[in-house]
């Protein structure tokens, strides 16, 4: 599981992007997407894959896709 924020004080911005990837019971793999504002519910979204390698590289592309937007890893 990968937990982006992307804060900018000046602008009241204050989000969250997570990004999960497990496997489902019927041998398919399950991207999970959930953002939003902090502090509130956030938009969920999956999208199903075949193939595990599949699955990685969208998630790759999406966190790319998020840094770029200046999101950053949150570290505990």
């Amino acid at each position: 599981m990968v937990f982006l924020t992307r804060t900018d004080p000046a602008k009241n911005l204050r989000r969250f992007y997570i990004v999960r990837l497990a496997p489902t019971l019927f041998g398919d793999w399950m991207l999970w997407r959930e953002w939003g504002r902090s502090g509130s519910p956030g938009t969920m979204r999956a999208t199903s894959f075949d193939r595990h390698d599949e699955a990685q590289k969208a998630e790759r592309r999406i966190i790319k896709r998020r840094f770029s937007h200046g999101y950053r890893e949150r570290t505990a």
